[in-house]
């Protein structure tokens, strides 16, 4: 009894420390850090400066302050601060104004570019600017920044756009036009996401580069678990290279969430319970439904409820990790391993 509750004292105070120690990025073999403006993705035609991107540049070149990140028939994903992701379409440029973790800035100056928030802390100040206005991003969520049609676009979350000293709150499912003949008339108004999300190919790229990220996640967790216990170089939430994927993804200090996407991401606390079906890691979901598979990923079925109200209204986030307790995750799973190779991830 005593050598129990022993274990249970000394378990609980390791994971304590682990938690409580600073997490950015780290490839424990490489050394390999991610800092914001890391390029973690880029296909086609993409550089900074003189400086052609391809593959081989994943993970070690960094968009510096006052740097421009340019594609032509091509798209780039760089990490900002961690958790969020910023996706470059193809003929669009941004300049990278501030790298300051607790004020980190770019500026679209054309194209089009998204804008993928998992995790914010009140400390982080995100700002994305672009001809005619200053967004600010206030909560997790998706947004869509296109400077060539002056448009603002929030599919899940809330921001603050700033055009001529005047601010415009846009939530959920609203954007804003910056084209108006005057700031005064600026004003938000709801989309229709549905044809967006079929036919806008940075979204629809967006999608599957979140879904990869969502396996990498599971791959890069599974790495610090084994057999109850945590490896060496999780030092909490934060970047994580993983080496299936070439990139970067990443990993919550604790329980588990789902993205803007629906794509779920586990701690090495949780992933022991992230769900396997042969072979796919994670799952997507949808409105509080349980998925089946249906090829390489998962869609929407109406089975019995997998989660209930959704992660951030009530589940981890809402009252259970992180205001205290594991809580459990609802509907189970099983240990899953690793995807058996598959180099580089991207298919």
């Amino acid at each position: 009894m005593r050598l129990a509750r022993w274990k249970t004292v000394a378990g609980s105070c390791f994971l304590a420390a682990l938690l409580s120690l600073p997490a950015w990025g780290l490839d424990t073999d490489s050394r390999r850090q991610a800092m914001p403006g890391t390029l973690n993705y880029v296909e086609g035609q993409a550089s900074i400066g003189d400086q052609t991107l391809s593959s081989k540049e994943v993970g070690t070149a960094e968009l510096q302050n006052g740097q421009v990140l340019e594609t032509g028939n091509g798209k780039a994903e760089i990490l900002l601060t961690p958790g969020v992701y910023f996706r470059l379409g193809s003929n669009s440029a941004v300049k990278m104004v501030s790298t300051n973790l607790t004020d980190t800035q770019v500026a679209l100056r054309k194209g089009e570019a998204m804008l993928e928030v998992d995790d914010l802390y009140k400390e982080n100040l995100i700002h994305v600017s672009q001809p005619g206005a200053d967004t600010r991003v206030l909560k997790t969520g998706l947004y869509d920044f296109d400077a060539n049609d002056q448009q603002v676009r929030v599919f899940d979350g809330k921001a603050i756009v700033s055009s001529d000293d005047r601010n415009t709150t846009v939530k959920k499912g609203h954007e804003v036009a910056l084209n108006a003949a005057n700031a005064a008339k600026i004003k938000s108004k709801d989309f229709d996401k549905k044809e967006i999300t079929q036919n806008d190919d940075l979204y629809r790229w967006s999608s599957l580069r979140s879904e990869y990220l969502s396996e990498a996640n599971v791959d890069a967790a599974q790495m610090y678990y084994s057999n109850g216990w945590y490896g060496p170089g999780w030092w909490g939430a934060g970047w994580y290279w993983d080496p299936w994927f070439d990139g970067f993804t990443f990993l919550p200090g604790d329980g588990f969430f789902y993205n803007p996407f629906g794509w779920g991401f586990y701690s090495p606390l949780m992933v022991w319970r992230a769900p396997y079906y042969g072979g796919i890691h994670g799952y997507r979901h949808f409105d509080g439904s349980r998925p089946v598979a249906i090829g390489h990923g998962f869609r929407n079925h109406a089975v019995t409820a997998f989660h209930g109200g959704g992660f951030r209204g009530g589940g981890f986030r809402g009252g259970g990790m992180r205001a205290g307790g594991f809580g459990g995750f609802h509907g189970g799973g099983g240990f899953g391993g690793f995807h058996g190779g598959g180099g580089g991830g991207h298919r």
